[in-house]
């Protein structure tokens, strides 16, 4: 009679951890910056950003399709993030994927403060090769996703890209933002998906400035936001 196999033993969930004892910061000094952690039983994940930064990053969130769209974000924005995430991977990408938009979101509301002085309004057009996407937004503190965006795969590497459109509602949800996302035309996913990024990115660079005509206003009749 033949030895039985041996059984594997199940495979453990990754070690979870708080968030780091020590803030988060991002480069240099001044601007309009802001902390936040959050931990949940799913994820922990830590940001700070500077909202008159450069465009430095330093992004870790186990997915790596994920770090590059953040970088994106960060870069096309100049808007420095820096940003370490520990999530739920061994289920699937979603938890942290959403989280890390809610995180990035408290931090771009804590950051503007009561939103006075900027220019509030903000968009922008983006090609990339066959791909054209629209975004606009208004940081009015009502916050709104408009998301005209189709895949024709459902993944992308090991990310499903129905996570993206999960990642902007939590971003739009806790940034404050009436968010639309308009994919015009595009056949490779990977092009449609950055495009929507960068477009974010640049319709945030907008949209945050200060204004130099009206830096102690907030941008409404209503006189907040």
């Amino acid at each position: 009679m033949a030895p039985k196999a041996a059984k594997k033993a199940p495979a453990k969930a990754p070690a979870k951890t708080t968030p780091p004892s020590q803030p988060l910061t991002t480069p240099g000094t001044g601007g309009r910056r802001a902390y936040v952690a959050r931990a949940t039983k799913e994820t922990s994940i830590a940001a700070a950003i500077n909202l008159d930064g450069t465009g430095k990053y330093d992004i870790k969130t186990g997915i790596g399709f994920l770090d590059h769209m953040l970088e994106q974000l960060s870069r096309h924005s100049l808007i420095d993030i820096t940003l370490r995430a520990e999530g739920d991977l061994h289920i699937d990408y979603h938890h942290t994927t959403e989280d890390a938009g809610i995180v990035l979101g408290e931090c771009l509301s804590k950051a503007l403060g009561d939103r006075a002085g900027i220019r509030r309004y903000g968009s922008a057009h983006i090609p990339m090769d066959e791909t054209l996407t629209e975004v606009a937004l208004d940081a009015s503190n009502r916050p709104y996703l408009i998301w005209k965006v189709n895949f024709s795969k459902p993944k992308l590497g090991t990310m499903d890209t129905e996570l993206f459109k999960e990642w902007f509602q939590a971003f739009a949800q806790l940034g404050g933002l009436t968010l639309h996302v308009w994919n015009h035309y595009g056949d490779n996913n990977h092009h449609i998906v950055e495009s929507c990024f960068k477009g974010l990115a640049r319709a945030l660079r907008v949209a945050v400035e200060l204004d130099p005509r009206q830096l102690t206003a907030v941008p409404s009749t209503k006189g907040v936001l």
